[in-house]
């Protein structure tokens, strides 16, 4: 018989991340799950910054897939359409960025991932102040 909290204990601060994103994620609006996947970006290229340093590599190589990951989310979700010059420039951005990352993960500087997480806290900004 599996015990759940055996589940658990494999990886607790793993588990409460996940609880917190999907009390944070249900009901969200679309505007808001985007803002979502920016934080959920930005703090993974930082975690990847701080993996470097502790010499933390399979943490730095989880974190690396996570924002890749999450910048082909953001741009799957671009309507070209309805965005015009706005969405093909953030396609571009995000292209741009994950290249950036994927070269930086071949290396041991922590500088171009939080570079990276400064350049995508930008676009959060502005993408905040949209719905202001």
């Amino acid at each position: 018989m599996t015990r759940y909290a055996t589940a658990l204990a494999a990886d607790p601060a793993n588990t409460y991340r996940q609880i917190d994103l999907a009390g944070r994620t249900a009901g969200a609006d679309p505007h808001r799950l985007v803002a979502l996947l920016y934080e959920e970006g930005s703090a993974a290229l930082r975690t990847a910054a701080h993996a470097i340093e502790t010499r933390g590599f399979a943490v730095k190589s989880e974190r690396v897939a996570r924002a890749t990951a999450i910048l082909f989310a953001l741009e799957a979700g671009l309507d070209f359409d309805r965005g015009g010059d706005v969405a093909r420039t953030l396609a571009t951005f995000y292209h741009g960025l994950r290249q950036q990352i994927l070269a930086a993960s071949l290396g041991s500087d922590p500088g171009p991932f939080r570079d990276a997480a400064q350049s995508l806290d930008e676009i959060a900004a502005a993408w905040a102040s949209v719905r202001d």
